[in-house]
């Protein structure tokens, strides 16, 4: 199809989605204003986008709420109950103020966006949309853009010290049918430090953005565990930017689910800066998870890690597609990337595009990407020594997994993570 009418299709279906923006101040206004030219400009995204080959986003952006029955998960504790935390409670995408916590913690300053949006001057406004705008080169992100035009919904956190406990952002269902919009704004400023969790089943159909800015010298510890019902759709973004010495460490923990976009953006703007963003996905059947991940090097002597490994079977479709951008200013990056996938079976799909993009020359790169079966050896010896078969390969799925895992600072936290993982396993081995 020639590129002009491809467009023109994209443009005529963002337009069928084009509403009344959400009233607001005047900040937020202008920033809804400027992203819904963007999502009209761009267009909504098809399938025959490069960054979308390999993913329909048909589903994402049909009309009509969509449905997915709730995972009765009443037996198991809920994630990170052990955990001192406060709780921010949001209902079918809705913030829950009897379900949550007060929304005060030494060192953090928390508000709703709807709050914030009612006024005509925010700290947020020159984060919110701003990188969203960002974000849309090289690749395009239409979805994100629909999200910051139409949210009504989200927190708006600022950190000024290094809070006592973790800000913990917990998503229920009340309702099969469901949608939901939820934007959060993060501000860590120099030399801080927070934790912030995600968990649960947010709605049927989500879309997802984080904007984050981290500032010299200051840390964001990101730990999210997508919610477990089998029908659910969701897209989600992340995008940060790192001043000198800033560091950035995000795990995401994606089982069951039919259709799941995770994108992240992240420029390391400032010298010495470090950015860690690594997944673990685990499908079963209709299960489609794709981790789209960009780092952009603007700056000298930084780091950054890419780590992504899923486990599939009967069917289910991994998709990772990760670049690593090296500016020429860049000197002394230190680039890694790994995606690897276990297929349990022959049905399985891993659909991979590691990419490198380096323009200065004293950097250490790599990527790698690959994909395979258990290791027959290795069960092999786990069953002569009296392993069940079905145990055996159970540890090593999760032994496949750890890498990931290991990219998460809090032990505490990834112990929690990796037993939760262990009994979900286990009744499905």
């Amino acid at each position: 199809m020639p590129r002009a009418k491809l467009k023109a299709q994209k443009q005529e279906r963002a337009a069928e989605l084009v509403r009344p923006l959400p009233q607001g101040g005047a900040w937020i206004t202008r920033a809804r204003e400027a992203a819904l030219a963007r999502w009209s400009e761009m267009g909504a995204p098809l399938k025959r986008d490069e960054y979308w080959k390999f993913t329909d986003p048909r589903a994402l952006i049909a009309e009509g709420t969509a449905t997915a029955a709730i995972q009765d998960t009443s037996d198991e504790a809920p994630m990170f109950d052990a955990f001192d935390r406060v709780k921010l409670v949001f209902v079918d995408g809705v913030f829950d103020a009897a379900a949550s916590d007060a929304l005060a913690l030494e060192g953090v300053e928390i508000g709703l966006l709807e709050d914030a949006a009612k006024a005509d001057l925010h700290w947020a406004k020159d984060i919110y949309g701003t990188l969203d705008a960002r974000a849309q080169t090289p690749v395009e992100r239409p979805l994100a853009s629909f999200n910051t035009a139409y949210a009504t919904q989200g927190v708006l956190i600022r950190v000024t010290g290094t809070p006592a406990k973790p800000i913990s952002l917990i998503y229920r269902r009340s309702a099969d049918g469901s949608d939901a919009l939820l934007h959060h704004v993060i501000r860590v400023e120099a030399g801080a430090e927070v934790t912030l969790l995600e968990h649960g089943p947010l709605a049927a159909r989500s879309n997802t953005v984080i904007e984050a800015d981290i500032a010299e010298g200051a840390t964001l510890h990101h730990i999210r565990s997508q919610g477990r019902d089998h029908a659910r759709m969701g897209a989600s973004h992340i995008f940060a930017q790192l001043g000198a010495k800033a560091q950035l460490k995000s795990f995401t923990l994606t089982v069951n689910g039919q259709l799941t976009r995770n994108e992240a953006q992240v420029w390391l703007d400032g010298a010495d800066g470090s950015a860690h963003l690594a997944g673990a996905s685990v499908g079963d059947g209709a299960f489609h998870a794709d981790d789209t991940v960009f780092v952009a090097h603007n700056a000298p002597g930084c780091e950054s890690r890419q780590v992504f490994k899923k486990v599939l079977r009967h069917g289910a479709v991994g998709v990772f597609q990760g670049k690593i951008l090296v500016d020429r200013v860049a000197q002394k990056t230190d680039g890694y990337q790994i995606s690897q996938a276990l297929l349990l079976d022959e049905d399985a799909q891993f659909l991979a595009k590691p990419e490198l993009e380096i323009y200065a020359d004293d950097v250490k790169c790599s990527h790698g990407s690959t994909s395979g079966e258990i290791d027959a050896t290795q069960l092999y010896y786990m069953r002569a020594r009296g392993v069940p078969e079905a145990e055996a390969k159970m540890l090593l799925v999760l032994a496949f997994l750890a890498e990931a895992l290991d990219e998460i600072a809090d032990d505490a936290l990834a112990g929690d993570l990796r037993d939760r993982l262990e009994a979900w396993l286990q009744r499905h081995k």
